[in-house]
């Protein structure tokens, strides 16, 4: 957690009067603004906030450091302002999904870079949800719903996961009906991540789980999908990962009603207040950019 992020949420609590009130400032849940608080209490070594079912009550050390942390963050604010008067500099640390980021990210931030000559930029792709504060990134764009809650988080899109196979794959051995009718067929399993090998699929048709012996592995997206075009079998992968695929009709959806709800695709950073220039004027041009594109756009 963020030092001055710390700082910043013991003062919504203070200025709110409770923790409900300060997590809806923050756009944050109150479980979150709770761990911060006590997180901050163990580093000062003191109870700042007297917490009751009824009221909050600030205590002597809570109202000293209220003091000193409204100096601190008014210092910042002010050498902010002047950093934003100027042209935008240092260095941002972005994190993407691979093929996502290689894709979409890559191309948006270099031209935000052309735009700003004395900014320097870092893209960490990785299909792994990277931690943004242990990793010092200032950036990531996820795919899914967010198992931290302190995130701050700007949707910017949406995807599905798709169930696709080659037109040849289709005409030799037929398209499934439902999604039990998988177990019969080849797949093409895809995935970065350790688990079980199953599909599971929540629709309004209902659901089901399809437990898979797959015909080929992967764990490189790019390769599932160049063998599911060759003919070798189904696969299960995002939207964006296949729209030119679907377009040009090299693949075919199937079990389309049986698709499961929508998946969001969102912009997170660890914190909205006390943001850096750069960081503010990339997530404003990157929400317009990513907002624009068709494969991430709701149907």
């Amino acid at each position: 957690m963020d030092r001055l992020d710390e700082l910043s949420t013991f003062l919504a609590v203070i200025e709110t009067g409770s923790l409900a009130a300060a997590a809806r400032r923050l756009r944050r849940s109150p479980a979150a603004v709770t761990r911060t608080l006590a997180a901050l209490e163990g580093r000062i070594g003191a109870r700042l906030i007297e917490r009751t079912t009824r009221r909050l009550a600030v205590t002597p050390a809570g109202r000293r450091l209220a003091d000193e942390a409204r100096a601190v963050l008014a210092a910042y604010e002010t050498a902010m302002a002047r950093e934003e008067a100027g042209p935008l500099r240092g260095l941002l640390r972005i994190s993407a999904p691979l093929v996502f980021g290689r894709r979409h990210v890559a191309p948006l931030l270099g031209r935000f870079l052309d735009a700003h000559p004395q900014l320097a930029a870092e893209l960490v792709l990785n299909d792994r949800n990277l931690d943004l504060v242990d990793e010092g990134l200032d950036v990531a764009l996820r795919i899914g719903a967010l198992a931290d809650s302190s995130l701050v988080a700007r949707k910017v899109g949406e995807v599905r996961r798709q169930v696709v196979a080659a037109p040849a794959y289709i005409a030799r051995r037929g398209a499934p009906q439902r999604p039990a009718e998988l177990a019969a067929h080849d797949v093409v399993y895809a995935s970065t991540q350790p688990g079980p090998t199953e599909w599971r699929f929540d629709s309004r048709l209902g659901r089901e789980a399809v437990r898979l012996r797959p015909r080929l592995m992967v764990n490189a997206i790019e390769a599932a999908v160049a063998a599911v075009v060759e003919g070798r079998g189904v696969s299960r992968l995002f939207s964006y990962q296949v729209a030119d695929e679907l377009a040009d009709g090299r693949l075919v959806r199937l079990l389309e009603d049986w698709e499961p709800s929508p998946i969001p695709v969102q912009l997170v950073t660890a914190s909205s207040r006390l943001m850096p220039p750069r960081v503010r004027a990339f997530l404003d041009f990157a929400a317009v950019e990513l907002s624009a594109l068709p494969v991430i756009r709701p149907a």
